[in-house]
């Protein structure tokens, strides 16, 4: 392939236009509010399963003799196996269906909390976290791909940011509430074995919803299989997905040299040569630095403010208050993916974050201002977050669309596991200036890579390919 891949998912791209035009024309149905709901369900609890070491840290300590290592462990586990997940989650969905590997995602979720619900001893945890893991990162690399393959080009950013208003924003937020829910209801030593049953429950329940979602019009047209994208684009107009069959509108005209037409060959590698790799490459360099800022941020936050000489519940207290930044960042991402350019978002929030971080690190001298450009910090990185999830689904064609978007989100997930390492040195170091000085600089590099992607707002995910490039070769 010398140019490298074409930015064409499928041999007939007439037939992509009029799915983008048929997408535009049904517009936003209750379908479609069904199919966020359900699966904005997921993504909440998904967010509280995220959370569930650090609630019950304290208690697995008191009955387990566990050490801050031990704990600590466990998060690395679960981070990294979700780093795992998401690769084999998109590289799975892009030859299967993205609904097959969003049930199998669930699936593992359920398990795994069930075996942490049960773990005798650290060990069986860690296999718990690690199977739970890989069902988190799945579902949300899943949820972001099949969100924008349901909406229109004008929509799809509002519904893709609502998926981190539920997961990063809102669930972050009611986490904590949630476990003490959990332990009010549940009181006594097995407070923590019982929080782990309760995750399970919704993850069944919303398996048993999401049983109407159907397979996304662009996976089924990009096999070929155009009597089944137009059954599916019928049930987004009608605002039904569940009853009896209805009469299919020809939304895309079926001449049958689709069903003949030969397949194109996929290979994962496309991402990262020509015209697709020129998008991959500095969108992961972008992705490293907003969630490596973040979670250095969020890892060091306590310890910071404790060293500050602040006690241990003011600490987590103060946390709290500038983490509320995060759920309005998140929801502002969403409406802003409706009426701007992803570009503009990501530059002039990386530019506000960059001067938040600067003024934590070498101005806020009272409490009263560390906490406002604290919550301004958080506010603008799920801006960046959210943001980034709009952007990346949509820079790459149906054929390798979910493992594009896996694979920058899990270097993200990549990041978030590293960097507190050396924002931890840098605060031994050089204190409150050498982590928030690393953040601003890790802001000026975003700024510079995101220029490098193209920019895709309000353009169909499935565009024509790229000046130099040369078409994908059918399968011989």
């Amino acid at each position: 392939m010398a140019g490298g891949p074409a930015l064409s998912s499928a041999p007939d791209s007439p037939k992509v236009a009029e799915l983008d035009q048929a997408l535009d024309k049904i517009g936003v149905t209750r379908s479609h509010h069904t199919i966020i709901f359900l699966i904005l369900i997921g993504c909440l609890f998904d967010s509280f399963e995220q959370n569930a070491v650090g609630i019950i840290g304290p208690m697995l300590k008191e009955q387990w003799g566990l050490t801050a290592s031990d704990i600590g462990m466990l998060n690395s586990v679960t981070f990294a196996c979700a780093a795992i997940g998401r690769i084999v989650s998109g590289f799975i969905a892009d030859r299967y269906g993205r609904r097959v590997m969003l049930t199998v995602d669930l699936l593992l979720f359920t398990i795994g909390a069930g075996i942490c619900a049960m773990a005798p001893n650290l060990a069986v945890m860690a296999l718990g976290r690690a199977v739970v893991g890989f069902g988190l990162g799945g579902e949300i690399a899943i949820a972001v791909t099949m969100l924008s393959e349901f909406c229109s080009s004008k929509f799809r950013g509002t519904a893709v940011g609502l998926v981190n208003v539920g997961a990063g924003g809102l669930g972050n937020f009611l986490a904590p509430a949630f476990g003490l829910l959990v332990f009010w209801i549940f009181p006594g030593d097995n407070g923590w074995r019982w929080l782990f049953v309760c995750l399970m429950v919704p993850a069944l329940l919303a398996a048993f919803y999401r049983r109407y979602i159907p397979e996304t019009p662009r996976f089924l047209l990009s096999q070929g299989r155009i009597a089944e994208t137009n059954a599916v684009l019928t049930r987004l107009a009608s605002g039904k997905l569940a009853g009896a069959a209805q009469a299919t509108h020809p939304y895309i005209s079926d001449d049958g040299s689709s069903t003949t037409a030969a397949k194109i060959k996929v290979r994962v590698t496309e991402i990262f040569r020509g015209a697709l790799g020129r998008r991959t490459v500095p969108l992961c360099i972008t992705i490293w630095m907003t969630y490596g800022a973040q979670i250095s941020v969020l890892t060091l936050m306590p310890t910071i403010l404790v060293g500050l000489g602040y006690s241990m519940s003011k600490s987590l207290l103060f946390t709290m208050v500038m983490q509320s930044g995060s759920l309005l960042g998140a929801i502002a991402a969403s409406a802003l993916g409706f009426h701007f350019p992803r570009k503009r978002v990501l530059t002039a929030g990386a530019i506000c974050a960059c001067l938040a971080a600067l003024t934590i690190g070498f101005a806020a001298k009272s409490i009263v201002v560390l906490l406002i450009a604290g919550a301004t910090f958080q506010f603008f990185v799920l801006l960046l977050n959210t943001t980034i999830w709009i952007y990346a689904p949509e820079l790459y064609p149906t054929r390798v669309r979910a493992f594009g978007t896996a694979f920058i989100l899990a270097t993200g997930t990549a990041a978030g596991a590293l960097m507190p390492l050396v924002a931890g040195r840098l605060f031994d170091g050089f204190g409150l200036g050498g982590v928030f000085g690393l953040a601003a600089a890790m802001y000026l590099v975003f700024i510079i890579s995101v220029q490098c992607v193209p920019e895709t707002y309000g353009q169909s995910p499935d565009a024509e390919p790229l000046a130099g490039t040369t078409p994908a070769t059918p399968q011989s």
